[in-house]
């Protein structure tokens, strides 16, 4: 709806990362519009704003970035790079909804911004999400658009007058959240900033646990004066060359150990569809694609107790040292292997 809402329609382009679930691209596809792949920052898991610049042509009509596992992108110069185009920046915000960035709320930055309420979100109502945005004129087609293109919701269709005519301005969609989601979600809002404080307390401990491990990188974000990690996502990233098992290996041997593990994300650009639509091919983005083998998603929630996280960093332990890669001795005068 926001990029329908932008205007974004068949033969346009919008720029975002190959690092992400689908949803981020398939809705652009569902707009008519080609997805314009960028690569992301190794470091940061985000888009990288010079590639973003390169990446314009007249074609372009949205930037879409995403704050991948919590963190937000540099939206100082993505927001830049748009203003100078005339053209809109909406926030992919499904992990960022405790984000700030540079003392402001993610979400009351850009011309729109799209939040997740799935159920593996710190704010859930099961399904369903929020769009967020300060262009009353956005808001008010948004609002057509997501109840079936109604000039009139059902609140403004019946009043103690009685029956108002309404009609069907264009297309629109069955979209809108219902009365039970809606009370899920509120009543989560006066916890959420607890929830944080205690999955910030597990994401130390982690790092604690796990720093010293030359098989993994944790994760390292810039120091930001105003900015502040959602902490939705714990991603480790293996040091392949070290270990004799793959990022696939390395997560059933964690569930043999009883710990759960995912994989966010593989690029978008390698799944059969983006590769088959659009020629899209492995190499394409090297740094979303060396996160993409190598990424581990360990269990991070405010559910969890430090015992919970101990084991995880045991579990960690028990399977890096186990698969560590053994040392090639050379003998004297024998060529290396």
């Amino acid at each position: 709806m926001a990029l329908l809402a932008a205007g974004v329609g068949p033969g346009d382009e919008v720029i975002t990362t190959p690092l992400t679930f689908a949803a981020t691209a398939n809705v652009i596809t569902h707009a008519g519009a080609r997805p314009v792949f960028v690569d992301v920052d190794r470091a940061t898991q985000n888009l990288r704003p010079d590639l973003v610049e390169a990446a314009l042509t007249p074609r372009t009509k949205a930037i879409l970035p995403v704050h991948m596992a919590g963190w937000p992108c540099d939206l100082e110069s993505i927001s830049r790079i748009a203003e100078r185009n005339g053209i809109p920046v909406i926030e992919d915000a499904a992990h960022a909804i405790e984000a700030w960035y540079k003392g402001r709320k993610v979400g009351a930055i850009s011309a729109m911004t799209a939040f997740s309420f799935y159920a593996t979100k710190s704010l859930t109502t099961a399904e369903g999400g929020m769009l967020t945005t300060e262009d009353g004129a956005l808001a008010n087609r948004i609002r057509t658009l997501r109840l079936h293109g109604l000039d009139r919701d059902a609140w403004k269709r019946y009043s103690q007058g009685g029956f108002l005519p309404y009609e069907t301005v264009e297309p629109g969609y069955k979209y809108n959240m219902t009365d039970v989601q809606a009370s899920m979600g509120i009543h989560q809002l006066a916890r959420i900033e607890n929830s944080l404080t205690k999955r910030e307390r597990l994401w130390c401990l982690l790092d604690q646990g796990l720093r010293d491990l030359e098989e993994l990188r944790i994760p390292a974000f810039p120091q930001e004066a105003g900015s502040r990690h959602a902490r939705h996502l714990y991603t480790i990233h293996l040091e392949l060359e070290r270990l004799e098992i793959d990022r696939d290996e390395f997560i059933r041997a964690l569930a043999a150990e009883n710990i759960g593990a995912g994989v966010h994300f593989i690029p978008i650009h390698l799944h059969a569809y983006y590769r088959d639509a659009y020629g899209y091919r492995r190499g394409d983005y090297p740094c979303a694609e060396w996160i993409g083998d190598r990424t581990v998603s360990l269990p991070l929630s405010a559910g969890m107790s430090e015992e919970d996280v101990a084991d995880v960093v045991a579990a960690v332990h028990k399977v890096a040292v186990r698969h560590r890669r053994k040392p090639v001795f050379q003998a004297a005068g024998e060529a290396a292997i």
